[in-house]
């Protein structure tokens, strides 16, 4: 679940940094979206990250 809102809230951030022209807005998205799907990774192969087994 925080991998999902993650990946959603990064790839907002990217289309108003690109609609908007504000280029931290665009590298913060692209981090957000690299973070997100690594946690979404991790969370659905059931390994353990950042003390917690599962990411609902």
């Amino acid at each position: 679940m925080i991998g999902g809102v993650m990946i959603i809230l990064g790839v907002v951030l990217l289309i108003i940094g690109l609609v908007a022209g504000i280029n931290i807005l665009w590298t913060i998205g692209i981090i957000l979206v690299a973070i997100g799907a690594v946690l979404w990774v991790l969370g659905g192969l059931g390994h353990a990250f950042g003390g917690r087994r599962h990411y609902w």
